[in-house]
């Protein structure tokens, strides 16, 4: 079985590991993306438009189908006619096919917008995206993945002390990729807003203040172990994510990534 390098945060090498077995699951794209989608599915969030859309009007409805006036002879698509002026029968309301009449086929409240999975199959799924993150970071300068640092990592508490780590672990330039950024299309100039790309993803065993010190950082994100989830090892589907993970972090693989469960 191969061994690992467990790094301290300055970037010495304190001893070597083996990889745990998780980390040689056979990696699976599509079962990922299943579940990315799934995760975003989530966050939809449902539509409707008012049940009396199209319904409220001050017209006045007049004659029987056979009576004077009422459209006799005439197509059914002016049914139920309710006189909105524009002639002698006036306009028609309440119809979809008419002139400022109800909108055709609206949307539901009931539609279903979520994308369910299984819950095995997205365990399966979070791990053969762990095994991804492994086969991300070549082998260079005596960094190789996955990287496993010391649990001295889950307790800092300053966003620079996390900054000089990813440096000494010659991981600035991964750190620099998140930071280039592009505008929101569709967004104004007063309000624009900029979207990062994803870059590194800490993996601790316990919070202990690095995950908040980690949350200005652009581009990088950090999670518990029960915390993980497809998009995060997997952003937009793609697996393979420069992944950091604690000495704790590696432990609780194996006992905890039966309890990740999407909702």
């Amino acid at each position: 079985m191969a061994s690992i390098n467990i790094f301290n945060i300055d970037g010495s090498t304190s001893r070597s590991a083996e990889i745990p077995d998780i980390f040689h699951e056979r990696i699976r794209p599509d079962l990922i993306m299943r579940a990315v989608i799934a995760e975003n599915s989530l966050n939809l969030q449902p539509q409707a438009h008012y049940v009396l859309a199209g319904m409220q009007t001050s017209a006045r409805y007049y004659g029987a189908m056979n009576s004077w006036r009422t459209g006799r002879h005439m197509g059914i698509a002016i049914r139920p006619r309710e006189k909105l002026g524009g002639g002698v029968q006036g306009k028609v309301k309440r119809i979809p096919s008419s002139v400022k009449g109800k909108r055709a086929h609206p949307h539901l409240i009931e539609k279903k917008i979520e994308e369910n999975i299984n819950r095995k199959e997205y365990q399966k799924a979070i791990m053969s995206a762990i095994a991804a993150t492994a086969h991300y970071h070549q082998a260079k300068d005596g960094i190789t993945s996955p990287i496993v640092v010391s649990n001295d990592i889950e307790s800092i508490k300053r966003t620079k002390d996390i900054v000089n780590m990813l440096e000494k672990l010659k991981l600035g330039s991964a750190l620099a990729h998140g930071k280039l950024s592009k505008l929101r299309k569709g967004v104004r100039r007063s309000g624009r807003q900029r979207l990062y790309k994803k870059s590194i993803l800490v993996v601790v065993g316990d919070d202990k203040g690095v995950i908040k010190a980690a949350r200005n950082i652009p581009g990088l994100d950090a999670c518990t172990v029960m915390q993980l989830r497809a998009n995060l090892l997997a952003p937009g589907g793609r697996p393979g994510r420069l992944t950091i993970w604690s000495e704790d972090a590696i432990k609780k693989l194996s006992d905890d990534i039966r309890n990740i469960n999407l909702m």
